[in-house]
């Protein structure tokens, strides 16, 4: 079953276990959170002006706009603002700062029919943000931009929350990502080759829930949850900022959601900030963590990762 709680008050402890247990929240705008899309909004105007931006990609090459996001992108994680912004939501919101870690935004864009769907503007497939080598204790944070609308929304996949899916999440290591795939993303333009965890078996995507909220209101769910990207036919493209949080009383334990089909290696646990005084985790902690096994309940048969890998370096 999959529940959405809009505007709940639950306390902080009765919300990650509801959202481990795959259950989605929904808030609201707050101060922090429209002061977050107000900045992200003025930087993306004075970047395509004199184009409106959910508009810019019918009045640009797609070169060019490439470049625009080449340089938008990295300014919106980098800027002080945000390490001020998400902290203050999260407080707003309930969190614990003193427990609470996140790590820095990513502005996405998501164009409008086949205008440009890799790289900078990667359209992702159903996938669980666990087959990237989170912690299974990670939550997401969404926002739109810009107003959005059902034909340019996320989609959650609920019929997957405790179904295994055959991926190639054995493939990936987040620190191998950082060396090399991360960088490659402006280079990919009209074809996605970096090596990503991805599902290899037909899914079903329907049933599906699709939520529309309005600019600074935030969508929170665990990383463990199947989520894509929407086919965007809406004609305009999509802005919206996520982050990620970890809470430091469950990654000290390895509570979190449950572990159906993810194998990857490597760890986050280095990106994320403490929301009081934005220091790291330990040394030692990450490195637990690293060295922690991602295993499984129904780990994909080896064979098919093989074949799957052998697909790529082709």
């Amino acid at each position: 079953m999959n529940t959405v709680f809009f505007d709940s008050s639950d306390g902080e402890s009765v919300r990650r276990s509801n959202l481990y247990a795959g259950q989605l929240y929904v808030f609201s705008p707050t101060a922090s959170g429209l002061a977050l899309c107000d900045l992200a909004q003025q930087m993306c105007e004075e970047a395509f002006h004199p184009h409106t931006p959910p508009e810019a990609q019918h009045h640009l090459p797609v070169e060019e706009y490439v470049e625009i996001l080449k340089t938008l992108k990295p300014k919106f994680i980098h800027h002080p603002e945000c390490k001020r912004l998400i902290p203050e939501l999260l407080g707003e919101l309930g969190c614990d700062l003193e427990n609470t870690y996140f790590d820095v935004p990513r502005l996405r864009t998501a164009c409008s029919g086949d205008y440009l769907s890799s790289g900078l503007a990667y359209a992702f497939k159903p996938h669980r943000d666990t087959w990237y080598s989170t912690p299974m204790c990670q939550l997401n944070w969404w926002l739109p931009v810009y107003p959005i609308a059902p034909e340019n929304a996320m989609a959650f996949h609920p019929n997957y929350w405790d179904r295994p899916v055959k991926n190639t999440s054995a493939l990936f290591n987040y620190q191998n990502w950082n060396l090399g795939g991360r960088k490659a993303a402006e280079k990919q333009i009209g074809k996605h080759t970096r090596v990503q965890s991805a599902a290899i078996e037909p899914m079903q995507l329907e049933p599906q829930t699709r939520i529309v909220t309005k600019p600074g209101g935030v969508i929170v769910f665990a990383a463990a949850q199947m989520h894509s990207t929407v086919p965007n036919t809406s004609g305009l493209t999509r802005f919206s900022i996520d982050f990620r949080t970890v809470d430091a009383r469950d990654t000290s334990c390895d509570r979190g959601a449950p572990n159906v089909d993810s194998e990857c290696m490597g760890t986050t646990m280095m990106d994320y900030l403490r929301g009081t005084d934005l220091e790291h985790f330990s040394d030692d902690e990450i490195k637990r963590h690293e060295m922690l096994p991602s295993i499984a309940k129904y780990p994909t048969p080896d064979h098919l990762v093989k074949a799957e890998l052998q697909k790529v370096e082709s």
